[in-house]
């Protein structure tokens, strides 16, 4: 090795000993733009390899992800309900949109609204006729 690449491996070696997770790239720039050596950075690679300075490359570790509970199977009709919205294409492509009800005890289509828009004043309504005068034998009287 020539002195220069003595120094050169010199001052990887002090600066990979004082900052341990400093990898070929801190280094290269610590001595670049603070030092103000102007060597090159092929040659401090090479001699960053030769000393076996890289640090190893880390694997991710996964997240443990646990097992999400079991879901509910309602007993009874009216008991659970899902909401979805959906929405397709016509040909002469304009877009629509479905709003579905459907009751999750016998997977009942409760109820089915199709238009181009679907405002949310449409979905209120259509919520307001489902909902049920009796569950559980109690009544529901519904707000005036």
């Amino acid at each position: 090795m020539t002195d220069e690449n003595v120094r050169i491996s010199d001052w990887l070696i002090r600066l990979t000993n004082s900052y341990k997770n400093w990898g070929f790239g801190l280094c290269f720039l610590y001595l670049r733009n603070v030092q103000g050596f102007k060597w090159n950075h092929k040659r401090v690679y090479r001699i960053c390899r030769e000393l076996e300075l890289n640090l190893r490359i880390k694997p991710k570790k996964r997240l443990v992800r646990s097992k999400p509970d079991a879901l509910a199977v309602p007993s009874l009709a009216d008991q659970v309900w899902s909401m979805d919205f959906m929405h397709d294409q016509l040909g002469d492509q304009r877009a629509y949109r479905l709003f579905n009800v459907i009751d999750d005890f016998n997977r009942e289509a409760l109820d089915i609204e199709v238009d181009l828009l679907l405002p949310s004043e449409r979905i209120h309504q259509s919520l307001d006729s489902l909902t049920p005068t009796e569950v559980y034998g109690w009544a529901i009287k519904k707000a005036a």
